[in-house]
């Protein structure tokens, strides 16, 4: 880890004390993102950023406030400390405001052998070109595709450190790689565009860039002259793509901070079935070569793997320290933060039980239904659960796809949702969310 990082916490760590801080932690995060966008085949923009960024909090009893600055500077550190002490002391009294103590702190503060960082070097914005213009090639070599919006490659790099008054010290490297397609086909008012693309920590495992234009062709051929479905109840299936949605509303759901404001359609929901019997959740923040992997999380707290849901129970809800304090339960090691932000519960690496049947087989088992493709706005009720989105899609016929759909409402009820439905076995193992396509039966249709 940089030299450079770790003098930067310390020195804003003792710019803290020396303001009349009784406690502080300190992040610094050293970044750089190399992004081009090709059109026609030939560059349209590129853009390199640079820089490091800085981040204090400080305790005043249990009064905290938190600042920021990319000026490094010893000046700058001394008065983002004077500062932030300052708001500290007006700031409200929170009980369960506080650093971990030194025996929840994690032991192993190495990221070696998870595989979080490319050791290759940095691509060249040549490369990136040449990424982007297969991509934006192969899209338009499929025979309806009339443009492509879009056709980008980027990557990106960062080392964090984090280290605070009660002895924790830490910090890992980070790196992504990504490319993507956004393709149109039709003409007038009855163009439609879909996209594909990857991300990846090892420029080695990204797809191939032929592979991705050509899906982002076929994609947007296939909502070539949608219709509004029937209205009723039908079966649902989520597409993987969009899947991961699904989960990420339970996930919401569990979030100590929902629990604690008691806004959450699953707040006495605990040791209660939320998923099908046989079907779990698994948070895993040490899975190799994914993006939400950390050794330890924004407080210092050691990361494990846990059960989120174990055959369709919950087991536990996602929780930072201050969370934890105020439901009188142990910590998670979930904090996330920024460097101008304090630590918030989040979820890292989740993995939900797959199913047996592939994408195809629920397709032909669902007879008559909506498969959702994409997602557009959002009206839900956190409290009861109620769901309701605008989707659009491929129509089921009969167990097979017979024509696009658009201008189309969702709607049900989330925890019904989640009791009902079925996983195929497509999901993508690599993502941070490994969610496969769900069937969901019974929803709500608003179309003609």
């Amino acid at each position: 880890m940089s030299k450079a990082l770790d003098a930067l916490t310390k020195s804003l760590l003792q710019a803290a004390t020396r303001a009349g801080a009784d406690a502080a932690d300190a992040m610094a995060i050293d970044a750089s993102s190399l992004s081009v966008d090709v059109r026609g085949g030939v560059l349209e923009q590129a853009e390199r950023a640079e820089g490091t960024d800085i981040g204090l909090r400080v305790f005043v009893g249990h009064r905290s406030a938190n600042v920021s600055a990319s000026d490094t500077s010893t000046r700058t550190i001394e008065e983002m400390a004077e500062r932030a002490v300052a708001m500290a002391r007006e700031a409200p009294e929170d009980p369960n405001a506080g650093l971990a103590d030194p025996d929840q702190l994690a032991a192993d503060r190495s990221a070696e052998g998870l595989e979080l960082c490319d050791p290759s070097a940095e691509p060249s914005p040549e490369a990136l070109q040449d990424d982007a213009a297969r991509a934006e090639a192969a899209a338009l070599a499929v025979k309806g595709v009339s443009q492509v919006q879009s056709a980008g490659a980027g990557y990106g790099a960062q080392q964090i450190y984090l280290a605070a008054t009660n002895g924790f010290e830490g910090g890992y490297a980070r790196s992504e790689r990504g490319l993507s397609c956004v393709a149109i086909a039709g003409s007038g008012l009855g163009m439609e565009r879909d996209y594909d693309g990857d991300s990846r920590i090892f420029q080695a495992d990204l797809r191939d860039a032929e592979d991705i234009g050509t899906r982002a062709g076929e994609r947007a051929l296939a909502r070539l002259d949608a219709r509004k479905p029937p209205t009723g109840s039908y079966p649902v299936l989520f597409d993987e793509r969009i899947a991961s949605s699904l989960i990420g509303h339970l996930l919401g759901a569990i979030n100590g901070q929902a629990i604690a404001r008691g806004a959450s359609f699953l707040r006495d929901a605990m040791g209660e079935q939320v998923l099908p019997k046989g079907l779990s959740l698994i948070e895993d923040p040490r899975r190799v070569r994914a993006t939400g992997s950390r050794p330890f999380d924004a407080e210092g707290l050691p990361t494990t793997r846990r059960a989120i849901v174990e055959d369709g129970i919950l087991q536990g809800w996602t929780l930072d320290l201050a969370t934890a304090r105020k439901l009188d339960r142990a910590p998670t090691a979930n904090a996330a933060r920024g460097t101008s932000s304090g630590p918030q519960p989040s979820n890292w690496n989740i993995a939900l039980t797959q199913g047996t049947a592939s994408r195809d087989d629920l397709i032909r088992d669902m007879g008559t239904g909506l498969l959702v493709t994409s997602m557009i706005g959002s009206t839900i009720n956190p409290n009861t659960g109620d769901y309701s989105r605008g989707a659009s899609g491929l129509w089921i016929e009969n167990g097979e796809i017979t024509h696009a759909i658009n201008e189309c409402t969702i709607a049900g009820n989330l925890r019904d949702m989640l009791l009902n439905l079925t996983p195929a076995n497509d999901a993508r193992t690599h993502l941070s969310r490994v969610v496969p396509s769900l069937l969901v039966p019974g929803m709500t249709l608003a179309g003609a």
